[in-house]
């Protein structure tokens, strides 16, 4: 690949540590880097591999599934929120949501994309990790009284960390996403799939990342801790499966 303008990371996080022999070949002086990815703080570690480089963050809201090596069924939504987080020029930044829309690919320019990376967290952290430990899927649990508590309780947890960073976030938010998922197709998240496919779970950027900053804010997530310490346990598991 010769240097480019624009380079989109869509890797899973768990895959984060080649980037920093991937990505120099393909940057000059004013590449913007886009992380299309989940989680809290990959744009940070990011950053510190290349201090110089423009980042910037990406979050895609699509439910979506590989099914087996260039196949991907897309179950239900579709867009895109990008935002800056350092050394970006704004103006191109909005050139690449511009080329997206022009696409037909819809994408935002998000103004705080630490506040879009949490809001995000609050589906993240309930549905990727409730399918993995209760083997299930998104419509099984919001439609399960019990369940849907379990959802609801985590999404509070995430939101009171979030609020605590400083990031603020209405207790509602959490009613709003659990009617988007009633709405939404019945869905596998990633990390179920990966770890019904024995594949490292992105535990790391999606939990131990925002439980660590909410801990720095002196809140304890300890529901979201909870959900960690199993999907921890579960991935050794996999990982004596895999070896």
């Amino acid at each position: 690949m010769p240097v480019c303008d624009v380079v989109l990371v869509c890797l899973k996080t768990t895959n984060n540590a080649v980037l920093k022999e991937m990505l120099p070949p393909l940057l000059h002086r004013n590449t913007i880097i886009i992380l299309i990815q989940n989680g809290l703080e990959v744009e940070n570690d990011l950053s510190l591999m290349f201090p110089e480089t423009s980042v910037a963050g990406g979050l895609a809201f699509i439910c979506a599934s590989k099914t087996g090596p260039g196949h991907i069924v897309h179950h239900d939504y579709g867009k895109l929120n990008i935002g800056a987080h350092n050394n970006v020029n704004p103006e191109l930044l909005q050139q690449v949501c511009n080329d997206f829309n022009e696409a037909n690919v819809s994408t935002h320019l998000s103004h705080d994309l630490l506040k879009s990376r949490w809001q995000k967290l609050v589906w993240n952290v309930p549905f990727n990790g409730l399918t993995v430990v209760l083997n299930t899927t998104t419509d099984q649990l919001v439609n399960n009284p019990e369940a849907r508590q379990l959802v609801y309780d985590l999404m509070m947890d995430v939101i009171h960390g979030a609020n605590h960073c400083g990031v603020h976030l209405e207790h509602n938010f959490a009613d709003k996403m659990i009617e988007l998922t009633e709405n939404m197709a019945p869905y596998a998240p990633s990390m179920k799939l990966d770890f019904d496919y024995n594949r490292p779970m992105e535990i790391e950027y999606i939990y131990t990342r925002p439980i660590e900053a909410a801990n720095r804010a002196g809140y304890e997530m300890k529901k979201v801790s909870m959900l960690e310490k199993q999907l921890r346990f579960m991935e050794i598991q996999n990982k004596v499966i895999r070896n």
